[in-house]
């Protein structure tokens, strides 16, 4: 063995250090038996790791191995970085709208609720679930790791930001994914039913989680039976569902409520913050409203819809003021919606602008569990917290044994979005488990406006612009 050079020693420490806090940080101090290996690379060199590099005979390395010694580099740099450090997501959708826009691109931090270790490890950095264009799976179903999260900066607060993995996002039709797959065979079902009356002939439920059964296995059936338009039917692993952001106004144990579109915590109301909207229709005296007027509003094309003089927009307080102010508008009202949300029951007369009580499920608490409750809990004890529920004449059972009680393992969040009539969120699809939190969006980096061309379209006030809870 050469005498190693001041120089590698130097490295070969700085290296084992960073290693050493790493495996600490994970806490599986059977990687510290990597150090050996760090101190051969720099130190003993008995093993030849860069063989495939060194030239053959004095000639030059071909350009190619130098390239893809760097490519496999930068992949494997990124694949670390996006597992530990933060990752990029894109604004997809309004439900954020002001406080999030449309286009923007945000770095979201891994360490603000400490780093998710990968469900799929073995998996192609910057690609969340498939391939563009080829539509192939970019990850392996083997191995799988167990949930484990590191130690973060914080928890998930209330009014916090946060991206996380969608719930209902683990059974997908690969060309259609929204409506999720549990809201379309419900959807499907019912409406089959409705045309098919005689599939209830001599058919008798005595609980309405057994009807609701039925009615999924009808809806099931028709979206297996149409894989050729709707895609086939795939499940994908926790972190590899589609990426979403809302915002938290709920956390572990939280009794939450809305009442006429104001939120309530454990009986008090929420804060309501500065970009909040709601649909409002607005009635004109007959003038139709152009797109400078809704430019002026800062109204994106999406969420502009209109019938004859009636317009639907949302609307925060400010723009509501500012929009009293326009003669041409004769009336306006908030919009009203009174269909079924979740867990679309007849015990749960629930809407999306009046909503609750519902206390919040908290890892350790217990709960009674009925006939009339179980699909506000049926997901949690199935699919997040993998049990087998059942019910036979009239009895619930968990795994095979009666239950009237419930102990949940995990706890869960509450999700909305600040656009609140334009969001697709928790009142829709339920709580978000713990274990489905992936970062805190921190920083603007990119900010594209859809509804214009380039370089209008560059939003250059948004770049580098931080993400707060207001």
């Amino acid at each position: 063995m050469q005498k190693p050079t001041l120089k590698a020693i130097i490295k070969c420490s700085i290296y084992s250090l960073i290693f050493i806090l790493t495996v600490v940080w994970i806490g599986n101090y059977w990687l510290l038996f990597g150090l050996p290996i760090i101190f051969d690379i720099y130190i003993s060199k008995y093993v030849p790791w860069n063989f495939w590099k060194k030239p053959k005979d004095g000639k030059k390395v071909p350009a190619w191995i130098e390239w893809t010694d760097a490519l496999i580099f930068a992949l494997v740099a990124v694949y670390i970085i996006n597992i530990f450090l933060f990752q990029n997501y894109k604004i997809p959708t309004s439900s954020l709208e002001k406080t999030m826009l449309v286009g923007d691109h945000l770095f979201v931090s891994k360490v603000s609720f400490g780093p998710r270790m990968p469900f799929t490890p073995i998996a192609f950095p910057l690609v969340q679930n498939a391939f563009p264009v080829i539509n192939a799976k970019s990850y392996t179903d083997w191995p799988t790791w167990k949930y484990k999260r590191l130690k973060g900066f914080s928890e998930v607060l209330r009014d916090d930001i946060v991206v996380f993995n969608f719930p209902t996002g683990d059974t997908v039709p690969f060309f259609y994914t929204n409506p999720d797959y549990y809201i379309t065979i419900r959807t499907r079902g019912e409406e089959i039913l409705a045309l098919n009356p005689n599939l209830l002939k001599d058919k008798e439920f005595e609980t309405e989680f057994e009807e609701r059964q039925f009615i999924n296995s009808l809806g099931r059936k028709y979206v297996y039976d149409n894989q050729d338009h709707l895609g086939k039917v795939v499940y994908r692993p926790i972190d590899r569902r589609d990426n979403y952001v809302k915002r938290c106004v709920a956390t572990p144990g939280d009794v939450f409520e809305i009442r006429k579109n104001q939120i309530y915590i454990n009986g008090s109301p929420a804060k309501n913050h500065e970009h909040l909207q709601h649909n409002y229709i607005l009635t004109t005296d007959g003038t139709q409203l152009n797109a400078r007027f809704f430019e002026k509003l800062g109204v994106s094309e999406a969420d502009r819809l209109s019938n004859g003089h009636h317009y639907s927009i949302p609307l925060t307080e400010k723009m509501l003021e500012e929009v009293k102010t326009f003669p041409v508008i004769k009336s306006i009202r908030i919009e009203e919606d009174f269909s079924p949300v979740f867990p679309y029951s007849q015990f749960f007369q629930w809407t999306r602008d009046n909503y609750g009580p519902v206390t919040i499920p908290k890892s350790g608490a217990t709960i009674d569990l009925t006939l009339e409750n179980i699909l506000l809990y049926e997901r949690i004890i199935t699919a997040y917290e993998n049990n087998l529920l059942e019910v036979k004449d009239s009895t619930i059972l968990i795994n095979g044994e009666p239950a009237n009680k419930y102990t949940f393992t995990k706890n869960y969040y509450f999700m909305m979005g600040d656009n609140r009539h334009r969001s697709a969120d928790s009142r829709y699809w339920g709580f978000v488990p713990e274990d489905h939190i992936v970062g805190r969006p921190i920083l603007v980096w990119l900010s594209l406006d859809a509804d214009k061309k380039f370089p209008a379209n560059i939003r250059w006030k948004r770049f580098f612009k931080m993400v707060n809870k207001s």
